[in-house]
């Protein structure tokens, strides 16, 4: 008899985390690495944030909380949708969780048995598949393109649907991409939808905030209310709120699901940290104010990174719409020779090269389902970046 579940073979470990560590390992030893690889702000949580979660310390809000989260924070999240999308939910249709990956984990486990389908767009975000599988179920991956700026396409969905469909998971801004979807495009998807109605929503809008220009965030029941009894919307505060580490995700949902989700996370971990939670609840009702300032910093970084990459030998990156992930091609440098004399024949190839070249710390687009491309988080400061770019066209010059 195997000790380890069966079902740990069907899924691979996290390619970003993996690449984060690999560059801490390598800066320990004392080289001049630059990472690029992980999804998280470098800016501090905003003050009022952190007063909130040292008053509540002040107050003795240390304890145990309900499972689905503390009502303040539930109804935080609900008057959120309502103000920034449109959407009416009581407050009792939210749930919290720890972080916006257990959100997802337990909607997985609360619905998915072994046959049952999840049409997930590539790329994707490394840990929707193999939560899908840990969960027993199938992840049906459908590729995109970079000529549609790596948007999935109604046609394509239409396609992927079968009568084993149970989730279509979307994320938009996207991780890795950094593609958004406009009111057209997302409608062309919804309409699909509407055809299948054996098929839910998952809607990742974990970077909603963090759109350019004037794009204009929408959520799939924004789009198209009749979808609204099918839908899990799912946030967070990690990214707009630089609040990675305090672990807060949240979705709102039909209280069905809800409820399951809620049965899941009581024999998983309980209610997610009491402090954290208060903290959220200045994150949602407190000032935005430092949210566009923020975004105008991304935005400089995008189109800083993007003007580099593309003056690189063999590289072509898209400008993306939102999120902070730039998810250039290396096609070009495919089939050439590294400076080690090492062939170049993926872009894991790609990546690992560099990263021992030229000490810049990347994430290939094969983890994320789609090559060959890489994947670069400008969540870092433009000397950072500029010093990176610098040293990818550099690395990119000496390939023969």
């Amino acid at each position: 008899m195997a000790f380890l579940a069966d079902a740990l073979s069907r899924v691979k470990p996290s390619a970003t985390i993996a690449v984060s560590q690999k560059a801490r390992e390598l800066k320990a030893k004392g080289r001049d690495v630059i990472g690029l690889g992980a999804g998280e702000p470098d800016f501090d949580t905003p003050d009022n944030i952190k007063r909130a979660a040292i008053d509540a310390i002040n107050r003795g809000e240390t304890k145990y909380t309900p499972v689905s989260g503390i009502p303040e924070l539930r109804k935080a999240i609900a008057a959120k949708f309502k103000r920034e999308n449109g959407l009416e939910y009581s407050w009792e249709q939210t749930i919290v969780g720890t972080g916006g990956k257990q959100i997802l984990f337990n909607a997985f486990m609360a619905t998915l048995n072994p046959g049952d389908e999840v049409v997930i767009p590539a790329p994707y975000w490394v840990s929707y598949p193999e939560m899908v599988a840990l969960c027993g179920g199938t992840p049906a991956i459908v590729s995109t393109t970079q000529e549609n700026n790596f948007k999935l396409q109604a046609a394509d969905l239409d396609k992927a649907i079968t009568p084993k469909t149970k989730w279509f998971v979307f994320n938009s801004p996207s991780n890795p991409s950094g593609a958004a979807y406009t009111h057209a495009e997302l409608k062309a998807l919804t309409d699909v939808l509407l055809k299948h109605p054996h098929v839910w929503v998952l809607t990742d809008d974990m970077y909603e905030h963090l759109t350019y220009g004037d794009f204009k965030f929408v959520t799939p029941v924004e789009v198209e209310p009749k979808l609204y009894d099918r839908t899990l919307t799912m946030n967070g505060v990690s990214k707009a709120y630089a609040m990675t580490g305090w672990r807060i995700g949240y979705a709102a949902g039909p209280l069905e699901l809800i409820k399951a989700m809620d049965m899941v996370q009581g024999q998983q971990t309980s209610g997610a940290t009491s402090i954290a939670q208060w903290a959220a609840v200045e994150a949602l009702n407190g000032t935005q104010d430092f949210i566009p300032a923020n975004k105008k910093i991304f935005e400089g970084r995008r189109d800083l990174v993007v003007s580099m990459l593309n003056q690189a030998k063999g590289i072509t990156c898209p400008s993306p719409e939102g999120a902070f992930y730039v998810y250039p091609s290396c096609a070009g440098l495919i089939g050439k020779t590294a400076p080690s004399g090492k062939a170049i024949e993926t872009d894991e190839d790609f990546v690992s090269e560099l990263l021992e070249s030229e000490g810049v710390a990347v994430v290939h687009g094969s983890a994320f389902g789609l090559g060959p491309n890489f994947r670069i988080s400008y969540a870092t400061s433009e000397a950072l970046l500029e010093e990176a770019c610098k040293r990818i066209q550099r690395f990119c010059a000496a390939c023969k």
